[in-house]
């Protein structure tokens, strides 16, 4: 049977609900702007990224139903998981009105599931490194197909400059406070799961790792660092 796993809860979970059709794999649609200059021949063609997109979700109704909380299930926020791709996850949102009456009267409803491009890795857990003296590098792997964006916990004390790859870098001044995070998803700097705004210690650019092995150098006191890549597919 279909099933979607929605904000963390198990569509199999809500009594009388059917998932009758899962939306296509399909790639995201590139974002460009066009430019055509007078005299030459062709255009410009300028990638500005790719766009968020709607997957079309069909549900319908059996059994002993509840509307209400079906209703409920279908809104809001956060990341979606669809069985025909059921190791990877999307973020999503609900903003376009659902026709339950319909779902009531005929057993069949279309979700409209506004996605982000890109899909993440379901449980992926992060790369934890125990720094000794003398160790200056670490490798960690984006087993995605894209670059990523990881979330980089940096322990130490004092000022760390840390590369990707020896090209990309940023510093980060953690001075006493025993860690900070660099979250280049949200780029922001911070401390705690509370996200304690730290930006004014970063400098540098946000980091990206490239799809496969990347190798993590640094300068600093550096005793502690935690990497999760945030692999990613489109």
């Amino acid at each position: 049977m279909n099933y979607i796993i929605w904000k963390g809860k198990n569509s199999a979970e809500i009594n009388g609900l059917l998932i009758s059709e899962l939306p296509v794999i399909s790639r995201p649609k590139i974002k460009t702007s066009i430019i055509e200059i007078e005299g030459k021949d062709g255009d410009i063609v300028d990638n500005m990224g790719y766009s968020a997109y709607d997957k079309d979700l069909k549900i319908g109704l059996f059994g002993d139903y509840d509307i209400d909380e079906i209703s409920n299930y279908f809104s809001g926020s956060g990341q979606i998981t669809f069985c025909n791709e059921p190791d990877k996850y999307y973020c999503a949102e609900i903003f376009e009105e659902i026709d339950f009456e319909r779902l009531v009267n005929f057993k069949t409803a279309t979700v409209k599931f506004h996605t982000q491009p890109y899909k993440y890795l379901v449980n992926e857990e992060p790369s934890s490194f125990d720094i000794s003296e003398g160790v200056t590098q670490v490798e960690v792997n984006n087993v995605g197909l894209e670059p990523s964006k990881p979330t980089i916990t940096l322990y130490g004390t004092g000022i760390v400059e840390v590369k990707i790859n020896a090209l990309g870098k940023f510093q980060v001044d953690i001075g006493d406070e025993g860690y900070l995070t660099v979250d280049s998803m949200l780029e922001e700097c911070y401390k705690d799961t509370t996200l304690t705004l730290k930006n004014r210690a970063m400098g540098g650019e946000f980091p990206i790792l490239s799809a496969g092995k990347n190798v993590i150098t640094w300068t600093g006191n550096l005793i502690k660092i935690e990497i999760k890549p945030m692999s990613r597919w489109l």
